[in-house]
């Protein structure tokens, strides 16, 4: 016997349900960066341009953790937080860096940025098709927020200690953007950092490493946040040539984006 339509359980739509404020606001915060960091760079501000990206990583981090403390996450969130990801870490990097020197290269270098938004692109699809089975002490393939820092750090550094003028330095900016577009959507696993937990003790010494972490980065940013997302962009390949990172057993998590 059939239910009439009049007496079926009506399901909550997202108007009825709402949306969660606060983790919301951060990942509009992320959005607005990677936008405002497309506009400057249309202006030709390329440094404010590539800061911009970098405050859009630091706030993408912010919203899933502040969702989890406030018990908060929702799969509008989620969502959101995809859709702010592509703007943010792909499409925003790839038109800094064509208008900063990939223009100059013709038809090879909105093609070369298309290859990298393209490949953000896929690395965010295959990131949302692998919740909940992913081995969550590895990433496969980089992150895309350490991609667009591969290229925007580039921007950044080259400004901030006045190389702009170096020769070659616009098929360097086409190396680095494809590098980073590529290694988004290998099968070469890098680590995730989630095996460190903030609540659980450590050896005194940690603290010391972070205080002169954190020293290192305020007295030269550009030069100490590019060097470690090079070497963090070049950790994966280092470790499959090693035969590292390739076993362990699968546990449910959620990988970076």
């Amino acid at each position: 016997m059939q239910t009439p339509d009049s007496l079926r359980p009506e399901k909550p739509t997202l108007r009825r349900q709402g949306i969660y404020l606060l983790p919301n606001l951060f990942t509009l915060a992320a959005l607005f960066a990677g936008f405002y960091g497309v506009v400057q760079a249309m202006n030709t501000k390329f440094e404010v341009a590539a800061v911009a990206v970098f405050l859009a990583m630091i706030l993408d981090g912010l919203d899933g953790r502040v969702a989890r403390l406030t018990h908060s996450q929702s799969a509008f969130g989620a969502e959101f937080d995809s859709l702010s990801d592509m703007v943010s870490f792909g499409v925003a990097p790839a038109l800094i860096a064509y208008e900063w020197m990939l223009k100059d290269l013709g038809k090879l270098g909105w093609m070369v940025a298309f290859i990298y938004c393209a490949c953000a692109a896929l690395r965010l699809a295959r990131f949302n098709t692998m919740l909940g089975t992913a081995d969550k002490r590895w990433f496969t393939g980089l992150p895309s927020p350490a991609a667009a820092a591969l290229v925007a750090g580039l921007v950044w550094i080259c400004h901030a200690y006045q190389y702009t003028d170096l020769p070659y330095l616009n098929w360097v900016t086409l190396g680095f953007t494809a590098f980073a577009g590529i290694s988004m959507v290998v099968n070469v696993r890098f680590w995730s950092f989630k095996e460190i937990h903030v609540r659980r003790k450590v050896p005194f010494m940690a603290l010391l490493v972070v205080v002169i972490g954190i020293l290192l980065i305020v007295s030269e940013p550009p030069l100490v946040l590019f060097g470690f997302f090079v070497g963090y962009g070049l950790s994966g390949y280092v470790m499959a040539l090693l035969g590292m990172g390739r076993n362990g057993k699968q546990t449910p998590g959620r990988p970076a984006a």
